[in-house]
């Protein structure tokens, strides 16, 4: 497994953003730019063409090192080969998820509330998604803003990787790292960047400087 490699910079790589512009070439510069940790969404598409679309960003991150997640689907993950999956609240249980994957594969949780992460640890989460820190236009129906000070009170809950996710911009950064996130797991503040290679490097460059 890819431990190391569970901090910083968390591209999350959806098939939402991909008819104004090519996840490749948006991975390909992310991978320029130092990002090492990528997961992909495809919720809308069949099995098929999510299999042959995610094996092109398969690829790209088994030939740049970088550790590569699926969103939801271990079928998929499996597939493709993937280095773990991501499984939300709704999805199938961790115990049942980690039978499929194997327990040398990755699994993440999306939790949003301190009991949530109280049992993703308790089951052997490798790390958590924590948010949605900040309101975000990428998920309509989305839970509960929790802000900085939920960031803060769940850090003390739990020894595993915490990337805070859910309107992350370049100005919060310091906050997170201050409240004890081990990453951020963003999409819009790229995908809508004028310039996204000069946003990927700015969010780099931040996560990695020293406080």
């Amino acid at each position: 497994m890819f431990i190391s490699s569970l901090h910083g910079i968390y591209l999350l790589l959806d098939e939402q953003w991909s008819e104004n512009i090519s996840l490749a070439q948006v991975m390909e510069l992310a991978i320029q730019c130092g990002v090492r940790l990528f997961q992909y969404r495809n919720k809308t598409d069949s099995m098929l063409n999510s299999y042959r679309k995610g094996l092109i960003l398969k690829k790209l991150a088994f030939n740049s090192g970088a550790t590569f997640i699926v969103n939801d689907r271990c079928d998929l993950a499996m597939a493709l080969d993937a280095d773990g999956v991501h499984l939300g609240q709704d999805d199938l249980l961790l115990e049942l998820a980690q039978s499929i994957m194997g327990k040398e594969k990755i699994i993440g949780i999306s939790t949003h509330r301190p009991e949530e992460v109280e049992a993703a640890n308790k089951a052997g989460a490798h790390y958590l998604g924590f948010g949605p820190i900040y309101p975000t236009i990428s998920k309509v129906d989305h839970e509960p803003v929790v802000g900085i000070e939920g960031l803060k009170h769940v850090r003390s809950l739990t020894s595993l990787p915490i990337f805070a996710i859910g309107g992350i911009a370049l100005e919060s950064i310091p906050f997170i790292r201050e409240a004890g996130g081990n990453g951020v797991a963003v999409a819009s503040v790229v995908y809508n960047s004028k310039n996204i290679k000069h946003t990927l490097q700015q969010l780099v460059n931040l996560f990695s400087s020293k406080t």
